[in-house]
C-alpha cells in the first residue's frame, strides 16, 4: 500500500526492481525509495543464500542399482533483474533442474563412486547448474548429497564383502605373526645349539615362574632331571678346572 503511494524500504539484504508502465529502472539500494506514484511498481528481490532441498528419488546407477538419492542446494540472487526477467518462478526452476541433474550425474557412475567419490560428484552437479542458472542471474553455492539409500540385497551382500575383507586382513595379520614369531624361534635355536646350557637356564626361569603360584603342583619330567644333572656336571667341571689353573675352553677361545 506504501508503495503505491511512491514509498518504500529497501532491506539491507534486498533490493528493488522498479518497473515505470512496464519498463526496468535502475536497481533501488537498501533504504527509504521514492517513487511515482501509480507509474512506479517495485518487486523486491532477497540477496540471502537459500537452502533448497532436493527430494529423494529412484536413480539407476551405472552399473545397474537402483538407489534412493537425496541432496540439498544452497543458492542466492546475484543479478535482481535478471532473477525476475529472465525466468518466472526461479526457485521452482532451479529446483526442477536440481532434481534431473542429480539424476542424471549419479545415473553416469557405478555405486562404488557413488560411495566413495561423493566430493567429484557433487562438485560435477553444481558445475551444470552453475552454467545453467547463470543466465537467470542465480549463483550455486554448494550442492551436497546427503542421504544414499541402497536396497536390502546390497546392504547384505555389503555386509558380507566388509566381513570377508576383515577376515582377509586378520588372516595375512596372523600368517605375517607366525613368520615372524618362527624366525625368532630359529634364531633362539642357533643360540641353543651353541650354548647347551641356555636350554638348562630357561627351563629354571619357566620353573621360577610357575613357582609364583603357591598352590600348583610341579611335576619335574626326567628330561628336566637330566637338564638339572648336565648343569650341576658343568658347574662341576668349571669349577674344578678354575681350582686346578686350567682355563676353560670357552675361555680360551676368548
Amino acid at each position: 500500500m506504501v508503495s503505491s503511494l511512491g514509498v518504500a524500504i529497501v532491506r539491507q539484504y534486498q533490493r528493488g526492481v522498479v518497473f515505470r508502465f512496464g519498463q526496468i529502472r535502475p536497481v533501488r539500494e537498501p533504504g527509504i525509495q521514492f517513487m511515482i506514484p501509480l507509474a512506479d511498481r517495485m518487486r523486491k528481490v532477497s540477496l540471502r543464500t537459500v537452502t533448497m532441498p532436493i527430494p529423494s528419488q529412484q536413480v539407476i546407477t551405472k552399473d545397474n542399482v537402483s538407489i534412493g538419492v537425496a541432496a540439498v542446494a544452497y543458492f542466492r540472487r546475484v543479478d535482481p533483474i535478471q532473477s525476475i526477467v529472465a525466468i518466472e518462478n526461479v526457485e521452482d526452476a532451479i529446483s526442477q533442474i536440481a532434481q534431473t541433474t542429480v539424476r542424471n550425474v549419479v545415473g553416469r557412475s557405478n555405486l562404488d563412486d557413488v560411495l566413495s567419490e561423493t566430493e567429484k560428484l557433487n562438485e560435477s552437479i553444481k558445475d551444470i547448474l552453475d552454467i545453467t542458472t547463470e543466465r537467470w542471474g542465480v549463483l550455486v553455492e554448494l550442492v551436497e548429497l546427503k542421504d544414499i539409500e541402497l536396497p536390502q540385497s546390497m546392504q547384505r551382500a555389503m555386509a558380507r564383502e566388509a566381513e570377508a575383507e576383515r577376515e582377509k586382513r586378520g588372516k595375512i595379520i596372523a600368517a605375517e605373526g607366525e613368520a615372524l614369531s618362527a624366525g625368532k624361534l630359529a634364531e633362539a635355536a642357533d643360540v641353543i645349539q651353541r650354548h647347551p646350557v641356555a636350554l638348562q637356564l630357561r627351563n629354571l626361569q619357566v620353573l621360577g615362574e610357575i613357582a609364583i603360584e603357591r598352590n600348583s603342583t610341579i611335576v619335574f619330567p626326567a628330561q628336566l632331571m637330566d637338564s638339572f644333572r648336565a648343569l650341576n656336571s658343568f658347574v662341576d667341571r668349571e669349577t674344578g678346572a678354575r681350582a686346578d689353573g686350567i682355563v676353560p675352553a670357552a675361555y680360551a677361545a676368548e
